[in-house]
């Protein structure tokens, strides 16, 4: 599948339709036959009154993608159901889960950006652009994402992986955190490590990148070698961590993660060494 995005659809489109329909956090899905997800709606006639936020997203393999948020009073069917938008992770082909995934975070944008930050007057959608803009100030405001950086620590052919301190956390995964105002990536890199475990690292090198919509992230991932330090947990976030070696690993996240890219690498080639 290969997704284009736009503002617009082309204004001679005859193509088909999708709709990608939300309620708060959840997306509304229709399960086949054999329990497969179908995260999208070729018809929405069934709640055409109860359509709020509409946008256009872009073409998916000559598809038309729209998404929306339901209305409170809006009817769902009772075919259909609303559940997480992470839960179509592994459920749905990667790059139908990736369009639902921007359908959410521009949902997420539309919703909490009706009104000026600034004046509180209510805005519109910019025509020639994806932003809201306030007719009373003049504030523009693009979509809003927020940049963290995700990175595997290695040392004598191991990895550093942490459990979180959050309910349900059962896996270990790689260390991330969010970047702050005037701090590089880098820079925060060096400081979640810091501050998440104790440890100095060295050797800094960019990886790859994901979209992480839920609402608003983008994962930037890195690699880096320990430099010192004993590991000295952070009680509110982490419940443990350790260096761990090839092929004794513990419970790591799904394979659609950028986390688990980090990982799979550290195997096939740092820890295989």
């Amino acid at each position: 599948m290969t997704f284009d995005p736009a503002l617009h659809p082309a204004s001679d489109s005859i193509r088909s339709q999708w709709w990608f329909l939300f309620r708060g956090d959840r997306i509304l899905v229709r399960r086949g036959a054999d329990t497969s997800v179908r995260p999208f709606f070729t018809d929405v006639s069934f709640v055409e009154a109860g359509l709020m936020h509409r946008q256009y997203l872009g073409c998916l393999n000559d598809i038309d993608c729209y998404t929306a948020e339901l209305a409170s009073e809006a009817r769902v069917s009772s075919a259909a159901e609303l559940q997480p938008v992470r839960q179509l992770l592994g459920a749905v082909d990667d790059e139908l889960a990736a369009v639902a995934g921007r359908a959410n975070q521009m949902i997420h944008w539309a919703r909490t950006h009706q009104f000026c930050g600034r004046c509180g007057h209510v805005t519109r959608d910019a025509e020639n652009e994806r932003a809201k803009i306030c007719p009373a100030c003049g504030l523009v405001n693009y979509p809003r994402v927020s940049p963290a950086i995700i990175v595997a620590v290695l040392n004598a052919g191991r990895i550093l992986l942490a459990r979180s301190t959050r309910i349900g956390a059962s896996f270990y995964s790689v260390l991330a955190g969010f970047v702050e105002p005037g701090e590089t990536l880098e820079e925060c890199v060096s400081r979640e490590i810091r501050e998440e475990v104790g440890l100095r690292v060295t050797d800094i090198r960019y990886f790859g990148s994901q979209p992480w919509p839920f609402p608003n992230s983008l994962m930037v991932a890195f690699t880096a070698r320990y430099a010192g330090g004993e590991i000295r947990l952070n009680p509110s976030e982490i419940a443990a961590a350790d260096w761990f070696s090839a092929g004794a690993l513990p419970p790591v996240p799904g394979r659609w993660s950028i986390a688990r890219r980090l990982i799979d690498w550290f195997e096939k080639t740092e820890g295989r060494r």
